[in-house]
């Protein structure tokens, strides 16, 4: 009992997310990121653990802020539309219907440098997720794409220029026609 008593505080603090927390959870379940020790806070990013997962670059993302008039505004390019919403009034608390790649640091940010972190693994994330190979396929039209646009513009250039060579050289005098044309009459001079 005395160990439970012990422990009761870090598991509360895991279960709510504090400046340095960490929380886990499998897709489907749903966990509570809190802003703690942020007196005002005005957003929160996201750096996913492992961004191949989902497609993205590495890097901070912001992923909810409070709008002038103090609504809660979540990023419409991002990942958690549909899954992230607040608690409450404000953005102090807010809560995650978790999905597979959603593993990362989530950063509550204020008006000064106050931030808290919280870190969330979610269970099942590869920690080896890769972007995509590409196929054998792929990889050739990867190639022959660029090698396409290429000729098609150096042909296109090629003609163009000729179309301006052509411009710029005096017109040629026509040929003139050749006698047999000329008179009928001495069209055939073997005869005579």
């Amino acid at each position: 009992m005395v160990l439970v008593l012990q422990l009761l505080p870090l598991l509360l603090s895991r279960a709510q997310g504090n400046p340095e927390a960490s929380l886990e959870g499998r897709p489907g379940d749903r966990v509570n990121l809190s802003c703690v020790e942020v007196s005002q806070p005005t957003r929160w990013v996201w750096a996913p653990s492992f961004p191949a997962c989902k497609g993205l670059s590495k890097g901070r993302r912001r992923i909810l802020w409070t709008s002038s008039n103090g609504n809660p505004t979540v990023s419409a390019a991002q990942p958690f539309v549909g899954r992230l919403r607040a608690l409450g009034l404000g953005i102090r608390r807010l809560e995650l219907l978790l999905s597979a790649g959603d593993s990362g640091t989530f950063t509550c940010k204020g008006h000064g440098k106050d931030e808290s972190r919280t870190v969330l693994r979610v269970l099942g994330d590869p920690a080896d997720c890769k972007a995509p190979e590409p196929t054998r396929e792929s990889g050739y039209l990867q190639i022959l794409i660029p090698l396409l646009v290429l000729g098609l513009l150096l042909a296109l250039g090629a003609g163009g220029l000729a179309y301006c060579l052509r411009r710029r050289s005096p017109p040629h005098p026509p040929r003139p026609l050749p006698r047999f044309a000329l008179s009928p009459s001495h069209s055939s001079t073997c005869g005579h």
